[in-house]
This record gives structure tokens, sequence and C-alpha cells, in this order.
């Protein structure tokens, strides 16, 4: 740790408890610093940082890991629960993906969700979420600029995240992470459909430029009508990606019974 950084660790005060240890880890994840996934530091390494003993960590660990949101493996370490993923349970998921009306759903709930969290962001973004989000731009026109179609995929869902972050608000930002889940899973819509072609992903550029711009002038209004104005070319898109391959599969089906092979 250099002398300006911050540790996530911050060492216990009052009475040193495992009550203490497990609020502050507990806040860790609801507040989102810490992920699924995370390994947390070694069982020394991390009493010394909360500066509380061994034998208190240890049972600070085992009661996060019975209320689900750690998991120990035996000589990996302790890492964090997939937690996320509890939003949805699979039944529903396995539901919502064998019905279209769902895709529509999700993205008339995601417009509203999206439009409040791009005008939230734009009013209490700090310094730190404002130097994350540019980052994250210029990552995104960089895999733009090197038609690096999947570094440009990453870099989407990175910002909405981010951007989530950057509201303050943790109901919204472990719902829009189940979300984001989802959508990289291809449950609602393969995002292959509506980044097909260069005018595409020109236009995408353009919209997350806007909400970007937006929340970086502290414009609250102009974030959020941004935001749903670029959810709302995404549901023409996976309309017309859709319409597109309904008559590519009619045009075929005219071909065989005219007795024509398709020419490759």
């Amino acid at each position: 740790m250099t002398d300006t950084a911050f540790d996530l660790f911050a060492r216990i005060s009052h009475s040193r408890t495992s009550d203490e240890v497990v609020r502050q880890i507990e806040l860790l994840l609801l507040e989102g610093v810490l992920r699924d996934g995370d390994r947390l530091p070694g069982e020394r390494e991390l009493s010394k940082r909360l500066d509380v003993s061994r034998p208190i960590l240890r049972e600070a660990l085992k009661e996060l890991e019975n209320r689900g949101l750690l998991i120990s493996q035996h000589g990996g370490g302790t890492y964090v629960a997939d937690i996320i993923g509890q939003v949805f349970s699979r039944p529903v998921v396995d539901l919502i993906a064998r019905h279209q009306r769902a895709t529509e759903d999700y993205i008339e709930y995601r417009r509203e969700l999206e439009g409040i969290t791009a005008e939230l962001a734009a009013r209490r973004a700090t310094e730190y979420d404002r130097q994350m989000l540019t980052r994250i731009m210029e990552a995104m026109r960089a895999a733009h600029a090197g038609s690096s179609f999947d570094a440009e995929l990453e870099t989407d869902v990175e910002l909405h995240n981010a951007i989530g972050e950057a509201a303050h608000n943790i109901v919204l930002l472990h719902t829009l992470r189940a979300c984001y889940r989802l959508l990289a899973q291809g449950i609602f819509f393969h995002r292959h459909l509506v980044f097909s072609s260069e005018e595409a992903r020109g236009h995408l550029l353009a919209q997350h430029e806007a909400i970007y711009c937006a929340i970086m002038a502290g414009d609250g209004q102009g974030a959020r009508q941004a935001a749903q104005a670029h959810m709302d070319y995404i549901a023409a898109a996976i309309r017309e990606a859709e319409r597109s391959g309904e008559w590519q599969r009619i045009s075929q089906l005219r071909m065989q019974k005219r007795g024509l092979p398709p020419q490759a």
C-alpha cells in the first residue's frame, strides 16, 4: 500500500469484535466494492490490516460464510460468493429466455433504470468516479478505432457498470449488475445483433459519448435523456435485426419452394 492509497480493510476500532469485522466486509459487498469471485487477503494479512486477532477474524469469516456471502476453498483461500446471480433464480432465467416478450420487457425495464441511474450519476459522481468513466470511455474509443469487436462489447458493459457505481444507490447498483449479467450471457438477445455493422457501432459510440458528457457536465436531465435514447436505439436495432432475420428465413423458404438452390 502506498501512502496515498486507501485500504479496503480499515482497522477495526471500538471493541474489536467479530461483529465489527462482519459489518465492515458486508458494507464492502453492499456498496459493490467487493465483487463476486474476488479473493480476500490471506488470514495473516487480513487480521493485520483489520487489527484484530486471528480467532476473531476466523469467527467473522465463518459467520459471513454461513450467510452465504463468502466461500472458503480448502487450501485455496476465501472468495466473495456469487450473490448477484441470486437476484434472478435459475427457473426464472430459463423461463424468460424462452419467451420473446421478455426481451421487450427487459428493454423497457432497463430504459427506466438506465435513465434514473445516469441522472443520479450526473448529480453524485465523485472525482474518482469521473476518472473511472473517462478511462473506460478512452478504452471504448480505442476499441472502436481498432475495430476490436469483443473489446468494444466489454467496455460497453464496463461503462454502464461504472455509471451504476457513480449513482451511489446500492439497490440500483446490484439490480443493474444482475441485468448486465443476463445480457452478457445472451439471455434476452445476442449483443452481436446490435453491433452488427460499422454504422450501428458508430451510433452506439456516439450515444455512449452523449451519456458520458452529460454526466461529466453534471447535467442530470441530459444524462437521463441520453441514456433513454440509447435504450430506444437498442430496442429499434433488435426489432430490425429480428425482422431482417425473419425476412431472410421467408426468402429462403420461397427459394426452396421453387426448387432453386441458394447461392454460396
